[in-house]
């Protein structure tokens, strides 16, 4: 995670810098200017919340300089073999989004397909063949 942490916390004064001179040449246009403080922030909390995970856990392969590829082999963790919510979720998006340009009756029926797919995405190991 140190890798991904320096990458982040690199980005948080670049973003910073990018802002000032934004707001300075853009007659201090505030929409963009506020946007991109924004992005500055939260670059920050992503290296932030790396920064803490890192801390937590062991030094992982990836890590290690002199580290070998087969150091990292071995399971990774549990995924779904052949799950359809992530489908069923990228529709229901869909349909929020085409809500927000059509009206908001569609993305209140858009949000109510959400609110199912999620569910079941998270539910998936707690019934069917799956189920531990």
């Amino acid at each position: 995670m140190k890798i991904e942490t320096r990458l982040f916390a690199a980005l948080v004064p670049f973003f910073l810098i990018v802002a000032l001179a934004y707001g300075l040449t853009s007659s201090f246009e505030p929409v963009g200017t506020a946007a991109l403080f924004l992005l500055a922030g939260l670059v920050g909390m992503i290296a932030g919340y790396l920064w803490l995970t890192a801390r937590h856990i062991d030094a992982r392969p990836e890590d290690d300089p002199e580290g070998e590829i087969a150091e990292g082999a071995g399971e990774l963790g549990t995924f779904a073999p052949w799950s359809w919510w992530p489908l069923v979720l990228a529709i229901a998006a869909s349909i929020c989004f085409l809500g927000l340009a059509a009206g908001w009756w569609v993305f209140y029926i858009g949000a109510g397909f959400s609110v199912i797919a999620v569910t079941g995405w998270v539910m998936e190991y707690s019934r069917g063949i799956h189920a531990h």
